[in-house]
């Protein structure tokens, strides 16, 4: 698929990543639209508000992980 940047755009499951009030949200399996050469994510509008949804109403996740912070200290 392509648009008209020439841009190569392949459709892909992707694991979607959010900070929000000091809080890190992970939605894996998310549909997009992906560039081959960037790596950018392009979302349906549709997705998006499920996006929204998923977040902003708290719902129930399906797993819980523990990852570690560091600091970067030049």
């Amino acid at each position: 698929m392509t648009n008209d940047s020439n841009e190569i755009l392949v459709e892909q499951e992707v694991t979607y990543t959010l900070e929000m009030d000091g809080k890190f949200f992970i939605v894996e399996n998310v549909p997009a639209r992906v560039n081959i050469e960037t790596g950018e994510q392009f979302f349906s509008p549709d997705t998006a508000e499920r996006l929204q949804q998923i977040i902003w109403n708290s719902e129930e996740p399906v797993r819980m992980i523990e990852t570690p912070v560091y600091k970067f200290a030049a």
